[in-house]
């Protein structure tokens, strides 16, 4: 299934080439945050909101406490994971993943586009260390968050850093920081006094991105100012896979006491939105917006944040 508007997937017959799960290393970072238990109105049904993506209705949930990442996952990170395990993620396996064509060099020879959105272009080499294909490499982007990594690749990554993926309403409630039926972690406006809050594509979508925020493909997983609990880039720059397992019909009626998704399906969850979304496409740069990929796709808008039991 391909999702043009956001990231895309592979071809269903491609599957998951991966090895076991590698054995726990390392403790979890310093930069988790314990959210204390809470109850949350999570969902939109507001005009800003995608009704077939499943973002409604609104509905209360109770979490427990839990811990999560002020940060998405860099490079740098990942990098420590990738020398410690030797980890070789789907993308390299497959040896390639989808790129966005904007970040690819005027003279970059043609490649297969995804049917329905040309600007996603199949790149051989391109992977977590080198986002554009082989031309490219991560060296001045150690800051910035790992992308081209599978769900599967994040839940090695989980298993190796004593952490897990956060739920789907874990990921929301952190997200909003606080705040309560607000599209954005900050509040109501998409760019409160004209100032940008968060990675997203600006100018004529897909041709020319004015890069008005300051970037034009990732930024780094410090940009901008954090939400009310301290968390940083929780909508845009890079969408984030969470646990659960995608169902547009889950909400209507999931439990209302920490809900971890359906037992079946095809897709998993991801959140947040990234540099490619734009307004007159794809709006879904928001709290509670909400997507779906195949757990072996990969593209260079999809990377992880970690979260744990306290």
């Amino acid at each position: 299934m391909v999702h043009s508007c956001c990231s895309p997937d592979r071809e269903p017959a491609e599957r998951p080439v991966g090895g076991p799960l590698p054995t726990p290393g390392i403790v979890a970072a310093d930069s988790l945050i314990t959210l204390p238990g809470s109850t949350f109105r999570m969902g939109d049904d507001s005009p800003w909101a995608y009704p077939a993506d499943g973002e409604g209705p609104v509905h209360e949930v109770e979490l427990h406490s839990f811990r999560i990442d002020r940060f998405a996952v860099s490079n740098a990170r990942f990098a420590e994971f990738v020398d410690a395990t030797g980890w070789r993620t789907e993308a390299e396996n497959f040896e390639w993943s989808f790129v966005f064509g904007g970040l690819l060099p005027d003279d970059f020879p043609p490649t297969r586009g995804v049917e329905d959105a040309p600007w996603w272009r199949q790149v051989f080499g391109a992977d977590w260390n080198h986002p554009e294909g082989p031309h490219s490499d991560i060296a001045d982007r150690m800051d910035h968050p790992v992308v081209h990594v599978s769900w599967n690749d994040a839940l090695a990554f989980c298993s190796w850093s004593r952490t897990r993926l956060p739920s789907e309403a874990e990921w929301e409630a952190a997200a909003r920081g606080g705040l309560a039926g607000k599209p954005f972690p900050w509040g109501d406006e998409l760019e409160p006094g004209g100032e940008h809050r968060m990675n997203v594509f600006q100018g004529v979508f897909p041709g020319k991105n004015s890069g008005e925020d300051g970037y034009v493909g990732t930024a780094p997983v410090t940009a901008f100012e954090p939400n009310g609990y301290g968390l940083y880039n929780m909508t845009g720059n890079v969408w984030e896979w969470c646990a659960d397992i995608r169902d547009v019909g889950y909400y209507a009626t999931s439990p209302t006491k920490s809900p971890t998704g359906p037992t079946a399906g095809p897709e998993r969850i991801q959140r947040g939105g990234s540099y490619v979304c734009h307004a007159s496409y794809c709006r879904r740069y928001r709290v509670s917006a909400r997507f779906g990929s195949d757990p072996a796709s990969s593209s260079g808008n999809v990377g992880f944040r970690v979260a744990a039991d306290v």
